[in-house]
């Protein structure tokens, strides 16, 4: 009799490839099981929409009845303590344990901790829905928020915080905002964006103390500054959850490394999502994890048609996006592996930058700009650089040459 599929991980991937096996055909047991007591749900929309409302409201990626009308058993608020290889079983927090044929890690990621003494019961982070109550309830007018690291996750939170009316300072250690996979010329009109909304930004400075005495949190600065806050959330990156993975056997390289097919050191096990690195062909099978909402949603569906063994390789470009204040920051493809670059401008001061490898090939492009206003260039970008094309300079540059026809081309 089929053990079934298990996925250990109830957020976008897992959730995505729980339905993704069924809509595959697969009429074994699936069982999805996740640590949090709630539906799998999207995380975006914590650090943007669901902090400008009057509450956070879950966007659950499917009902009860769905997974109940498609034989999809969610097992909540437990964790996986221990995978069993041999015998091809998963023991939970609660003792049981669940067998399988194929079994899918979709474990994500978790907030990086800040390595100091001090943080208390102010000091916060935000990852889940939880999180993004506790973090709400103090989003009122006047309420004084400090925010640590000038990344996506941060940035969202100021602009969501100054809709609201709270005071925002962002602490950023490195010498600008958006350090990673963001263009200085795009950063900084994200960083103009913000102070023309009250949000005082201070980059190139590090944390000396931090202390939170359950009433305010006090944060000095290397630069001799004091800031006094009602709450202090600290969003200074993310790690991969590997643990179990790791105690497994299973080879750990940035994550959980898996091949072009999502699959691990061992052939059944499979990984996908934040929680894991793999080879990406665009860019010669370099090594990369992506912590992309829409990562997530591509891996989930792969490893799920992978598990039914399709033997399909990820071949997707990575693609990001962001909001604040009216502005859309999209990129597509991966920034740093450029040596040039190319501008186009569009209308209402929207622009794209195009990065060119030292051969020629347009290897990432970052747009911003109002509303939807770079979101069709981007996708054709993205569809050039998995084509591995080599367009003209010029041609990219040019206002009045369509990207439509370079991919004809």
């Amino acid at each position: 009799m089929a053990k079934g599929m298990l996925i250990i991980g109830a957020g976008e991937c897992g959730g995505r490839a729980a339905l993704a096996l069924r809509d595959l055909g697969y009429d074994g047991p699936v069982t999805l099981v996740g640590d949090e007591p709630h539906l799998p749900y999207e995380r975006p929309p914590l650090s943007k929409d669901a902090m400008a409302g009057d509450a956070p409201v879950i966007k659950a990626i499917a009902s009860d009845e769905i997974l109940a009308e498609r034989s999809i058993r969610h097992i909540r608020s437990v964790q996986a303590v221990a995978i069993d290889r041999a015998a091809h079983g998963v023991r939970l927090s609660d003792g049981s344990i669940l067998p399988y044929d194929k079994l899918l890690l979709a474990t994500g990621s978790l907030p990086r901790r800040l390595p100091m003494p001090g943080l208390g019961p102010r000091c916060v982070y935000l990852r889940t829905f939880n999180d993004a109550l506790a973090i709400r309830a103090h989003l009122s007018a006047g309420n004084r928020i400090a925010i640590v690291g000038g990344g996506f996750i941060g940035l969202e939170l100021a602009a969501a915080a100054r809709r609201l009316g709270a005071v925002v300072t962002v602490i950023e250690a490195q010498p600008r905002i958006l350090m990673r996979g963001v263009p200085a010329e795009i950063a900084k009109i994200i960083h103009q964006a913000h102070e023309a909304e009250g949000v005082k930004i201070l980059c190139g400075d590090a944390i000396a103390a931090i202390a939170d005495d359950g009433a305010q949190v006090r944060i000095a600065l290397a630069g001799g500054q004091d800031i006094v806050a009602d709450l202090a959330v600290i969003g200074i990156g993310a790690v991969p959850v590997t643990g179990l993975a790791a105690e497994a056997g299973l080879t750990i390289d940035n994550g959980i490394a898996v091949d072009a097919e999502l699959r691990t050191s061992d052939p059944d096990i499979f990984a996908a999502g934040d929680c894991c690195s793999f080879p990406l062909a665009v860019y010669g099978g370099r090594r990369v994890r992506l912590e992309a909402w829409r990562n997530a949603q591509e891996q989930g569906a792969l490893a799920a048609s992978n598990m039914l063994g399709a033997g399909e390789a990820h071949a997707a470009v990575p693609w990001f996006w962001s909001d604040q204040y009216g502005l859309t920051l999209q990129i597509s493809g991966l920034s740093d592996e450029g040596s040039k670059v190319v501008r186009r401008d569009l209308d209402d001061g929207a622009f794209i930058l195009f990065h060119l490898a030292q051969d020629g090939r347009l290897v990432a492009a970052s747009g911003i700009g109002p509303g939807n206003s770079v979101a069709r260039d981007i996708r054709l970008a993205e569809m050039l650089i998995a084509k591995r094309a080599k367009p003209a300079p010029e041609a990219l540059g040019s206002q009045t040459i369509k990207l439509k026809s370079l991919l004809a081309a």
